[in-house]
């Protein structure tokens, strides 16, 4: 693997790299730019989570790229589906031969005397270094090598398996099993009616609390009547608009009216496993939205537990035992595999260490700047999704706005561009407004937001899509400026390398 020298890198292969990639094919086809992977292969989550049942839980026109509308009539994309789709847009826009595998980065140092990035990464053949005048994170927002582990008292004592969802095994056959799972976020609900489907003898959802969960139909008849009527491009622009006004909508709704999408929830729940199922074990004392909201395609969740297959249980752990479970109330749940669906550890930017001349760049020491850039880091964007809407919504807002900086420098003649934050700016929430646990145990780790635009994350796509507007980029906040001396000339300045 040679070094390469691009006016763009790209860190991660995903739903997000591969998209960043593509707008700066598009909207910056004049600069060079280079995608690097740490695994082996793209797809990011999509090809790293094989647990049964993976799937989106946001809808696929919103969760799709809007230059290349998705074509599926189901609802909810299934995890296989979702990357070959991420790897045939790649393919088809000709940024497959961009992307590097095999490049894990473990730091990014910025030199203000050349106006320019030195990229480390670990690779099978050793340390391998690049640079860039533009560095674009695209990594996501948890670890890849560990998920959230919890040390239940007596863990070792039990007999069978114990799954973590983000390292499934592939040989696991949960065909004649009881089967456990702990906790009660979107991949326990996906995966208590997928392991029932296989054949498992009994699945349970072991849940700390209750959790709110939403029946949603398969399929969206008022988008597939579009489709009958309108053109495809039309069709597809009109139904990601509706979905993104409906995702906003109910967001806002539960902002303001708690209490009503409490009870519509309730509601809802009701009509499918009774009002006494609901009270125990769907009533949360959170309201909704305070944690992400879990959703189930065509109440699939529901009819696993009409059906006997499958139940819920509201209880803490008290140990585990060579047989089961047993838990704070008494009761012991039997079990021949228990899956431990308990989260994911957050890791910002990767884990990847950054400094700026020397100094080491603490993320969560810094103010976030439209929710894509850092306070005092020169050409460095950080894609952070959104958490109560589709992620590829805000993702590709941060894309579009870094291709607006890269050509407001061309136009402007300057070379870097960083947010300055003034001093004393007043601290606001955290950017993950949601009390769920896994944005809990990493308040230390998130960067700052003041209490204002353009240091506060609304949370809102219509807001943020002004905000981040190419009319807006120079907004008085984001600094540019001529590079102190000229950037040297190295010799693989196409991107290529073999």
């Amino acid at each position: 693997m040679h070094s390469l020298d691009v006016d763009v890198l790209v860190v991660g292969a995903g739903l997000s790299g591969v998209g960043a990639a593509c707008r700066l094919a598009e909207l910056t086809p004049n600069r060079s730019f280079a995608v690097l992977e740490a695994r082996e292969a793209t797809g990011g989550t999509w090809d790293l989570f094989r647990y049964p049942g993976i799937r989106s839980d946001s809808d696929v026109s919103t969760f799709a790229y809007p230059f290349r509308p998705w074509t599926g009539r189901d609802v909810l994309a299934s995890g296989d589906t979702i990357r070959d789709y991420i790897r045939a847009t790649a393919r088809e826009l000709g940024v497959e031969d961009r992307i590097h595998l095999g490049q894990r980065v473990v730091s990014a140092t910025w030199s203000s005397a050349t106006a320019r990035w030195t990229v480390r990464c670990d690779t099978v053949d050793g340390a391998v270094e690049h640079t860039a005048a533009f560095l674009h994170l695209c990594t996501g927002y948890f670890s890849y090598d560990t998920g959230h582990v919890v040390d239940f008292p007596g863990r070792a004592d039990f007999d069978g398996p114990i799954i973590h969802p983000q390292f499934w095994p592939e040989a696991f056959d949960p065909q004649g099993k009881r089967i456990v799972v702990i906790g009660s976020g979107a991949t326990a609900v996906t995966l208590v009616p997928a392991l029932a489907e296989r054949g498992a003898e009994h699945v349970t959802m072991l849940q700390r609390s209750p959790t709110y969960v939403l029946p949603l139909s398969a399929r969206d008849r008022i988008g597939d009547g579009l489709r009958r009527v309108l053109p495809d491009r039309a069709a597809m622009r009109t139904i990601r608009a509706k979905n993104v006004v409906q995702n906003v909508g109910l967001y806002e709704l539960s902002q303001r009216f708690p209490r009503v999408v409490r009870g519509g929830l309730a509601r809802l729940n009701a009509r499918l496993v009774g009002a006494d199922m609901v009270r125990e074990h769907f009533t949360p004392a959170y309201e909704p939205w305070d944690q992400r909201l879990c959703v189930a395609p065509d109440g699939d969740f529901f009819a696993a537990l009409r059906s006997g297959a499958a139940s819920i249980v509201t209880d803490t752990i008290d140990r585990f035992t060579r047989t089961g479970i047993t838990l704070t109330g008494g009761d012991e749940l039997g079990a021949d595999a228990v899956v431990t669906a308990t989260g994911l550890r957050v890791e910002v930017a990767g884990g990847i260490r950054l400094a700026v001349d020397g100094a080491a760049v603490v993320p969560s020491e810094r103010f976030l700047y439209k929710g894509a850039m850092l306070d005092g880091v020169p050409n460095l964007a950080v894609c952070l999704g959104y958490t109560n809407n589709s992620w590829t919504l805000r993702a590709d807002l941060t894309s579009r706005f870094v291709c607006a900086v890269l050509r407001h420098l061309d136009d402007t003649g300057t070379v870097t561009a960083t947010p300055r934050a003034d001093p004393g700016l007043e601290e606001g929430a955290p950017p993950f407004e949601l009390s769920s646990g896994y944005v809990e145990r990493a308040r230390h780790l998130l960067p700052k937001q003041g209490v204002a635009t353009p240091w506060r994350v609304r949370q809102n796509y219509f807001a943020d899509r002004r905000l981040m507007s190419a009319g807006r980029v120079d907004d008085g906040t984001l600094e540019f400026a001529p590079a102190t001396v000229r950037p040297p000339v190295l010799s693989h300045a196409d991107g290529d390398a073999s």
